[in-house]
């Protein structure tokens, strides 16, 4: 809580104090910006681009999941997969997911779908990598007595692997969790017409330099808040 008070009494004293007469540093000061939180919110915009801002996010991280725990998993059991996808996976994740937007919007068109594939484009190397880091790490014995005892590949990977790499699963998706948030705002200006990043785009061209400072400090809220939620679960996750 100090840290929290001294942040906003620096972020007053160089929009209100050291910022003069300057109306547009004015715009962004504490007790502009963070009323106008409660004006978006009594206007009805708020809550509504909030909920379809988490919407894109879980179902883009959910894509992700499903595209990169197998991929994960498949590289780290096999040596000859993994040497054979290493340049290609080092190549795509260096590139920047923004970067794919054209793409995206030439693929799936104005709306939802590009944004979410951003998302998902953004979030999948994280969990690629941290599932096959966790299969890597898996005590050797432990499969050779699963071996031993009879048990065939599929029960192996059910009952021994996945078991043993659920940490670093679970730090993949959290790590892709953030990711993907800091995505989506930029994902959500190419020209749908809801969502958080929506919003600031459209705060800048009514030149409401507050909403548009309202807006960024709900950004940051909720990101702490889904980064909260996903260390929490995490610690339940592994006692």
């Amino acid at each position: 809580m100090a840290t929290t008070a001294v942040a906003v009494v620096v972020w007053w004293l160089l929009t209100s104090v050291a910022g003069g007469n300057s109306q547009l540093l004015s715009a962004f000061a504490p007790q502009r910006a963070i009323p106008a939180i409660g004006e978006l919110a009594t206007r009805g915009v708020l809550l509504p681009d909030v909920g379809t801002s988490l919407w894109r996010l879980l179902v883009g991280i959910l894509i992700a999941a499903v595209v990169g725990v197998p991929l994960g998993l498949g590289i780290g059991l096999s040596q000859t997969a993994e040497r054979a996808t290493r340049p290609l996976f080092q190549f795509l994740r260096m590139v920047s997911p923004l970067s794919w937007a054209p793409v995206a919007v030439g693929l799936f068109g104005i709306g939802d779908e590009p944004v979410i594939f951003l998302v998902a484009a953004a979030a999948v190397w994280p969990i690629v990598l941290n599932t096959a880091a966790g299969v890597h790490a898996v005590d050797p014995g432990h499969i050779l007595v699963a071996r031993s005892l009879g048990a065939r590949r599929g029960e192996i990977l059910g009952s021994v692997v996945l078991p043993s790499a659920r940490g670093h699963l679970l730090t993949g998706l959290r790590l892709a969790l953030g990711i993907a948030w800091v995505v989506l705002v930029p994902a959500e200006m190419l020209g749908v017409t809801s969502g958080l990043g929506y919003e600031i785009l459209n705060a800048r061209d009514q030149l409401a330099y507050d909403q548009l400072m309202a807006v960024i400090l709900v950004i940051g809220s909720l990101g702490y808040a889904l980064d909260a939620l996903a260390r929490r679960a995490l610690r339940r996750r592994l006692p």
